[in-house]
């Protein structure tokens, strides 16, 4: 019996009643570390989960190794700027091929018997193959060996990917969210967005935190502001709990907005905006967890991204990219403005890691057995206690397992 088969069907169940019958998703989710790779395999992996940024591959022929619950991926960008994702193991006998960042001259060589690939993943060299000297063979075809790529999609800098290669295309997937933010980001916004690069070329407007938690609690925490006015004093002093609205929408995306977000005046920015954001709608700001482990937030001003990354069932490595509209505005001219930013969103997401983390030990309960919701404030975190529900009733229908 594996661990997800010692969770009872009705536990999963009861979180897809109605909002006010509802109970939460059970424990286990959250603190048997067996359950971790069968969450991967029967949640993350059967969609479009988060990976890395594109911008962190600053030039041609550069590559990061990444692991994604426990798989060894890479993501490479070849020498025609074209961003791939690949299972980071050998074909010949299974050694991670890349274990530090940076850029690849020539090919990539397997350290263990120096097979080598090429960055669009093609085997390109086999040495001694048939015997010492011998680097080829007529039986060996090097095409039907090569690094086995795994579906994967840049969109907002974010690198997505499929693992089962079996979601709808992402394009598709993805939809409702563009079309949502028409009215704020039109069709130039995704364009004009930068990151900003100091002199050294080191990532600036960027930071990680490493939280003791399961990751499901990060977006739980993520997609609701009931907790603002005890949990975000500075921030609900200028955006309260009723100046913000609910989000949930085509059974992949859930969150919250708010009607008066002002940074601006709060820290004393003042920073280029986006030319199609509604003049009438300069107030408004959107905080959107594209399911699963993917949080975006827009201003008028600037934009961030999080890729939640699931380290166990009990710790999750959040990581954090600031974008802002043009060119001009990761320029000198708005340094100060930047870090201004930076330094807000250090402390919004900072404040929420105790909760988080109060949450995960709380789950070890077993006077706890998954809570219920308000009907009025906790919608959008109930929409993503019915995804995962939903999705892992699915998963029960075959073995739930992912094959490479």
């Amino acid at each position: 019996m594996n661990a997800f088969d010692r969770i009872p069907l009705t536990s999963l169940e009861n979180a897809m009643l109605p909002i006010e019958d509802a109970s939460g998703l059970p424990n286990p989710l959250y603190n048997d570390p067996d359950m971790f790779a069968e969450e991967r395999d029967r949640l993350l992996g059967k969609t479009w989960s988060g990976v890395g940024f594109a911008g962190d591959l600053p030039q041609l022929g550069y590559v990061k190794p990444v692991s994604f619950m426990g798989l060894p991926l890479v993501i490479m960008r070849d020498h025609d700027d074209v961003i791939r994702v690949f299972h980071n193991v050998c074909s010949h006998r299974g050694m991670e091929l890349i274990s530090e960042e940076g850029p690849v001259q020539g090919n990539i060589r397997c350290p263990y018997h120096s097979w080598t690939y090429d960055l669009s993943g093609q085997l390109k060299g086999t040495p001694h193959l048939g015997g010492v000297g011998i680097h080829k063979l007529d039986s060996f075809v090097c095409e039907k060996h090569g690094m086995k790529e795994v579906s994967s999609a840049v969109w907002f800098d974010i690198v997505f990917v499929n693992i089962d290669g079996k979601a709808d295309p992402f394009e598709q997937f993805i939809a409702p969210v563009v079309d949502r933010w028409q009215p704020f980001l039109g069709d130039s916004g995704y364009g004009r967005m930068r990151r900003e690069i100091a002199t050294d070329g080191k990532v600036e407007g960027a930071f990680t935190l490493n939280v003791a938690c399961n990751w499901k609690l990060a977006v739980e925490n993520y997609c609701e502001s009931y907790h603002l006015p005890w949990i975000h004093p500075n921030l609900n002093a200028y955006s309260r709990i009723q100046d913000h609205y609910h989000i949930m929408f085509a059974n992949e995306f859930s969150g919250q907005g708010s009607t008066v977000y002002n940074l601006t005046d709060t820290a004393g920015t003042r920073l280029p905006v986006f030319p199609e954001w509604q003049q009438n709608r300069k107030k408004e700001a959107e905080y959107i967890t594209v399911f699963p482990n993917v949080l975006l937030g827009i201003q008028a001003d600037h934009t961030f991204s999080i890729v939640l990354e699931p380290v166990a069932n009990n710790q999750t490595v959040e990581h954090l990219r600031l974008m802002y509209v043009g060119d001009e505005a990761v320029g000198p001219t708005y340094k100060g403005c930047r870090d201004a930013t930076l330094t807000a969103w250090k402390e919004v997401f900072g404040e929420d890691v105790a909760v988080v983390e109060g949450m995960q030990r709380g789950r070890a309960s077993p006077g706890f057995g998954g809570g219920k919701f308000s009907p009025v404030l906790d919608n959008p975190t109930h929409y993503f206690h019915q995804w995962a529900a939903k999705r892992l009733i699915a998963s029960t229908q075959n073995n739930g397992s992912i094959k490479p």
